[in-house]
């Protein structure tokens, strides 16, 4: 059975964590993880880049510590370490989500005429 390897949780590390986070396309996979099922394929994330390069970036994420990854048959799934984030970079995944969801919430509305 093919696994991947990730870091213990005493492995990951601040520097790690925000250099990974430092790319906006991996901060939208962080996002889209954070907002949707605990678990979601690889493949079903709409991502402007290529295969390869999708698969580079769940890397770098995946070696950060940031997510966890497995095989369920052909698919790769793919979850946040959301407790392992909060024990070795207490609160910074909480800030990326807030400044992320905020960056990408729909504009207010306009304000009707009087």
């Amino acid at each position: 059975m093919r696994t991947f390897e990730h870091p213990e949780r005493d492995e990951i590390t601040l520097d790690g964590v925000l250099s990974a986070l430092a790319d906006p396309l991996r901060r939208t996979i962080v996002r889209q993880l954070a907002d949707g099922p605990e678990e979601q394929r690889c493949s079903l994330f709409e991502l402007p880049v290529s295969a390869s390069t999708r698969t580079h970036h769940f890397r770098v994420l995946r070696e950060a510590g940031i997510i966890s990854q497995r095989y369920e048959g052909t698919a790769i799934l793919s979850s946040l370490r959301a407790d392992d984030l909060a024990e070795s970079a207490p609160g910074v995944l909480d800030a990326i989500l807030t400044a992320e969801r905020r960056a990408h919430a729909p504009a207010p509305a306009p304000a009707p005429a009087r």
